[in-house]
Formats: structure tokens, sequence, C-alpha cells
């Protein structure tokens, strides 16, 4: 009997401690590498993805991205489009606060945007809301900082008036750079306020700890306007630059989820972790123009027999090891508010297929074998893997047309440079990552307006026609079709040829739920869960 309640005494004390000590064991902590170190959590002053997957977490715009990569409300909870659509009346919700508190308002997004385009800010991309009225302006110091086209009606309602009509504009209010920053904070703390115990943030977590080059803790925000729908207690995110030490951590179940991974560990990643390897488009293209001002590169038979040549499965598959993805459309796949993008004929073609047509158009054009020398000079900036690609592709012209073909290579700086201050040229490589979610952010590329970016100079009035028409298109499934025939366009006359996808490459433990893969590379902290394992 003794031995009975001494058992049952021990059981409830047993019991008793475990119940105390449930929610520290309990709690849901994520443990994110995060690829290095952010150079800042200052919203106007970050500009690459590792910044924005923190401040992201901390802070939230008036629109976000959804799971699946979707636009979706975020601090608004709703807004209206006057009917020229110059106008979006945004309403913030009621139970938007920062994490001391204080209400959410519309004055915090007019002080954020203002400072954002105020020059003596510096910010990093601040182009990002040029389409906001006098922001261009503003930015140059051609007028002052309460010129910007922001206005708040009243505590929750804000009103945006665009230069004109933008109808991405709800994709760019996403971007990072205008996520809200607290004045209060700014003003008390100056640049300090980016720091543990000062940052005052408005998105489902707040900043809790940051040991530079080790870690960053954010914790659950209470006064988050959707806490209750936050499965997270706590996610730390750690610096991993190094590649190989961050698999060995995630192998160690040290980590739940790595974001980038060396290529060449692919195959070996897939075999030992499976389904925990997500390797998916991602909005950016890796792309060769050619100039259309110089012969033989104005003659579109020539471009298309070039492009036609090129292998593109070796170069993604062999070269990136399936780091990048095959790819023959200028609109980089998983737009939802696009679709499928345009490709040109021959994409459904085999290799061997093209080839055959590619030589009989370059015959017909009057080079190759028998006719005129094709001399060709592919330009490239410095990087292992973009020499790799230049002499696959320089191979596949040879053995195609009999092409002379010679490689010239410069830093990266130098490289865009000459390219964006109009220097002529045969062939040359570039890549673009899409800033927001729509098309229009590959299809301006193109156009003859483009001094800076159109490296070919290609310049077709009927293309310019339908992208300025797609501009001024309110509805959305019009506009995507003005858009699909402008891609038309530059699949049929090939002014550059893309030859990748960038991919996004994570690693994501088996516990974590509620990842979606998507092309935005968007992935909230807050749609995020682990299970019990």
């Amino acid at each position: 009997m003794m031995s009975v309640k001494f058992n049952l005494r021990t059981a409830l004390l047993l019991g008793t401690l475990m119940l105390i000590a449930s929610p520290a064991l309990a709690e849901a902590v994520l443990q994110r590498g995060n690829s290095g170190e952010p150079n800042t959590l200052d919203q106007s002053q970050t500009s690459i993805d590792i910044e924005a997957f923190i401040v992201k977490d901390l802070y939230e715009g008036l629109t976000i991205y959804d799971a699946s990569g979707k636009i979706v409300p975020g601090t608004a909870e709703s807004w209206k489009v006057s009917d020229d659509g110059t106008v979006y009346t945004f309403k913030l919700r009621d139970k938007a606060n920062w994490s001391d508190g204080t209400p959410v308002t519309a004055e915090d997004f007019v002080f954020s945007y203002r400072r954002i385009e105020d020059p003596k800010t510096a910010a990093k991309y601040a182009n990002i809301l040029y389409p906001i009225k006098n922001a261009d302006k503003i930015n140059k110091g051609e007028l002052p900082v309460d010129q910007l086209g922001v206005k708040a009606v009243d505590a929750k309602t804000l009103e945006v008036t665009l230069e004109r009509a933008t109808p991405f504009l709800l994709e760019l209010l996403a971007h990072q750079t205008a996520l809200p920053v607290n004045k209060a904070s700014l003003e008390k703390n100056g640049a300090d306020f980016v720091k543990p115990g000062k940052l005052v943030s408005n998105g489902a977590f707040k900043l809790l700890e940051h040991v530079p080059n080790d870690h960053l803790t954010a914790g659950k925000n209470p006064e988050y306007w959707d806490a209750a729908s936050v499965k997270l207690d706590k996610v730390v995110f750690y610096p991993t630059e190094d590649d190989a030490a961050a698999l060995r951590r995630f192998e160690a179940k040290e980590m739940d989820i790595v974001f980038n991974f060396s290529a060449d560990q692919i195959a070996r990643l897939r075999k030992s972790f499976g389904e925990q390897v997500h390797i998916s488009p991602r909005l950016g293209t890796y792309y060769y123009a050619f100039d259309s001002r110089t012969e033989p590169f104005n003659d579109v038979r020539v471009r298309n027999a070039l492009s036609m040549a090129i292998d593109r499965d070796f170069l993604a598959n062999e070269i990136y090891s399936g780091a990048q993805l095959p790819a023959y459309s200028v609109v980089a796949p998983g737009i939802a508010s696009y679709g499928e993008p345009e490709k040109p004929a021959f994409a459904s073609m085999s290799q061997l297929d093209r080839d055959d047509k590619a030589v009989a158009l370059m015959k017909e054009a009057g080079y190759g074998e028998g006719g005129k020398p094709l001399n060709i000079e592919i330009r490239y900036n410095t990087n292992a893997n973009h020499e790799r690609i230049a002499t696959a592709v320089a191979d596949n012209w040879k053995k195609a047309f009999g092409a002379n073909v010679t490689l010239m290579n410069l830093d990266v700086s130098s490289h865009y440079a000459y390219l964006q201050e109009g220097g002529k040229f045969n062939v040359a490589r570039a890549g673009w990552i899409a800033d927001y979610a729509d098309a229009e952010t590959f299809l301006a590329l193109d156009m003859s307006t483009n001094k800076t970016f159109n490296y070919g100079h290609y310049n077709n009035p009927e293309y310019d026609a339908l992208m300025k028409q797609s501009y001024d298109e309110r509805d959305p499934v019009a506009r995507s079709k003005i858009m699909h025939q402008a891609e038309a366009l530059l699949a049929r006359d090939q002014p550059v040829t893309t030859l990748m996808n960038s991919a996004n490459l994570w690693l994501i433990a088996s516990k974590v739920k509620g990842w979606v893969d998507n092309a935005p590379n968007e992935h909230l902290s807050k749609y995020l869960s682990l299970a019990e394992q």
C-alpha cells in the first residue's frame, strides 16, 4: 500500500513538473538559414532578398504576398480605384497596431513614402514608388517631399495619387521599400531605430535579438492584427554564407530551412532528402541580347537561327546542375496575373530538328557553309559559369554554322556600363530578376523608349504600341492578352534569346508546414508552422 501511494505521489509530482515545463517545451521556434548577414534592417536601404525575408516578417505593407505568391490585402483591408486608374484609396485595418501598441495610421504611410523619396534618405529602391505623383521629381531634388501624391484622408484612410495608371501598383506596394517605418521610434533613436529594444514594427513578428554574423531572433508580435493565426513563437535567422556548413546543420536538424546551396550538391541532396529539396522557377531570366544595329544581327532570320542552335538543356543541366532551368520566353513563368508565357515556335521542337531548321534559316540569310563567313563576339561579365555558358554556346554555333566565335569578358560593372551607355556589340550576356510579380517588368526591357536596358536597341513600333496599350488597359484579363501579343512579337523577332530561368533553391525540413514554392520567392513566416516530431 505504501508503495502504491508513493508511486501515485511521484506520478502526480512528475505530472505537475511536466505541466510547468510544457510551455517552454512546446515553444514553436523556426530555424531559418538565410544565406548571409543583412546589411541593414532599414526598409529604405535594403536591396537584397536575405534582407527582405527578415524585414517582411517584421513589417507589413499595404499589400503582401500570400503563401502561394499571390497579392492579398496586408495592413490595408481593402481599396478602391478611380475610374481612370490614377487614384487608389486604401482602408487600413482597425486592428492594425505597432508592436508598442499604438495604432498604425495613414499618416505613418505618408511619412514612410516621403522618407523613401527624400533625396537625403538615398533609398536604394526609390524608383519602386516612382509611379506615385511627383515621386521621381522629389527624389531628384526638383520638388519638396510634401508634394508627393500621398494623403491621409483620416487616421485609417490613405489616398495615393499616381502619375498615370499603373496596373501593377499593388505588387509594387508589397516590395520592402513600401514597408512603413515607425516615425516616433525613428525620430527618437535615429539610425539606431533598427536595433533590438528600439525597433517598433507592425508585422507578424518583432525583433528580439540580433547578434551580427551569428543570428537574428524575431518573436511573435501580440499586437499584430492577425496574431491569432500566427503559429510560430519565434523565428531565428542564421547568416549561412558557408554552403557546406549550412548543409551540415540541416543534416544535423539544427536548421529547418536553408536558402540557397551549391548546385553541385543537388543530386546528392535529392538522394538523401528527397522532397525536402525544393527547386522551383524564379522570376529571373538569363539571356543573350543581339545588337540589332549591326549586321548580320539586324536580320531576324540570323537571330532566330542562332537562338535555335543553342542547346538549353545542356546549359541548365550540365553547367548549372539543374540550378537553372531551360527557358525560351522573355517573361519568366509563375506570374499569376499573366499565366503561361509566349514561346517561339521552335521551343516545341527537338534539338536535332531545331539544328536543321537553324542551318536552313542561316543559309537563307546568306551565312554559314557556302555563304558569307559568320563572325561573332560574345560579351559577358566575368564569372566562371558565364564563361562556361559562352564556351558552350560558341561550340553550338561553330558546329551548326561553322561560325568563328570569340569571347570577350569584363567585370560586372564595366560590362553593364558598356551596354547601358549604348556600346555596340554582337551578342551580350545579361540577366533580369523581377522586382515585382508582373509581366511588365520583363516586357518593358525591350521597348524602344527604354534607353537603359534595351541593350540590343530593338525598335518595333507595333511592340511599343501594344505596351502603351497595356499601361492604359484597366481590365486585368484584357491587359494580360495585350501583353501576350507583345511577347509573341519578341518570340518571333528574337531581339533577345532567353537561355534559362533562375531557380529558387531551398531545403525545407519535412516538419515545416505551410510552405508553398512560388516564383516571386515570397515566404512569410506567418504562414508557416512546425509539426510535432
